[in-house]
């Protein structure tokens, strides 16, 4: 008997639906798609924005819109690209986590986190990762 089938859940249950949810909420932040990304939360959702100008956290679905709405205004369109996602889930939730990478008038490298229960962002964590300098040449 397999540790899933002995805990009461089978791996079609933990299916791939929180890494789906979760490109698809980074491809809507992209687009600047604010009511799509909102769709994405739980009433009592926090945001830990960590770098960068908007900095802070932020608690509720008023906080954490009046940030997309800042940053959809400042950015316009952006490109997205994501690597090493990772999901980790059990019956009571499911942690996403990935390197994203925005592009647009500036290149925003992402390191996210994202806990979801009951299908919805119950935590989101935006790690602003600094782009690295282009090496010199000698």
């Amino acid at each position: 008997m397999t540790l899933c089938a002995a805990l009461g859940f089978s791996h079609a249950v933990l299916a791939a639906q929180p890494s789906e949810d979760a490109t698809l909420h980074f491809q809507a932040i992209g687009k600047g798609d604010v009511a799509q990304v909102m769709a994405d939360y739980a009433d009592n959702a926090q945001l830990n924005w960590v770098g960068g100008p908007l900095d802070g956290t932020y608690r509720g679905a008023s906080d954490i819109r009046s940030v997309w709405d800042k940053f959809s205004k400042a950015q316009g369109p952006l490109k997205v690209s994501m690597d090493t996602l990772q999901e980790s889930a059990n019956p009571k939730g499911a942690t996403v986590t990935a390197n994203v990478q925005f592009t647009g008038t500036q290149l925003i490298n992402v390191r996210y986190v994202l806990t979801y229960r009951e299908d919805k962002i119950a935590n989101e964590t935006w790690q602003i990762v600094p782009v690295s300098p282009a090496p010199s040449a000698y």
